[in-house]
């Protein structure tokens, strides 16, 4: 690459893939956490409700986090952009743990709920993303540059 900086962007657009991929994924959080949220609500009352709740915005800002972090690290490099990707994920895996543990010590929610909804959301928001790469639906990002 000889010093060039890599970047990937959307077609037309000076948006990084990265961010428009986890923006995607936080749009698909609009369908996927009130149907997570509505099943704690109906399972476990109102505090199922909350932790649920909380639960599907740790999973959000993950997603954000990670859009970001790949972003910035591929305008270093794409040694950078590898790493952030391998130990990014490793890391953000760290957050989530780290602020559950931070929340469930300082705020009385529901302890199941809040741990069930984050890891659920998590993995369908993942495979929702995966299914639409895989079927094409990412069509306007250029991949390439």
């Amino acid at each position: 690459m000889n010093g060039e900086h890599m970047t990937t962007r959307v077609e037309g657009s000076s948006t990084p893939v990265e961010t428009v991929i986890a923006r995607h994924t936080v749009q698909r959080a609009i369908y996927v956490a009130p149907a997570v949220i509505l099943v704690f609500w109906l399972t476990r009352g109102v505090d199922g409700l909350v932790g649920s709740a909380i639960g599907a915005a740790v999973v959000v800002a993950n997603f954000l986090l990670a859009g970001a972090m790949l972003s910035l690290a591929v305008r270093i490099s794409l040694a950078m952009y590898h790493a952030a990707a391998l130990f990014g994920f490793f890391l953000r895996l760290g957050l989530i743990m780290a602020t559950m543990l931070l929340i469930v010590e300082f705020v009385e929610i529901d302890r199941l709920a809040f741990g069930v909804s984050t890891v659920v959301t998590y993995m369908v928001l993942l495979v929702l993303e995966s299914i639409a790469v895989a079927r094409g639906r990412e069509r306007d990002l250029d991949w390439t540059s």
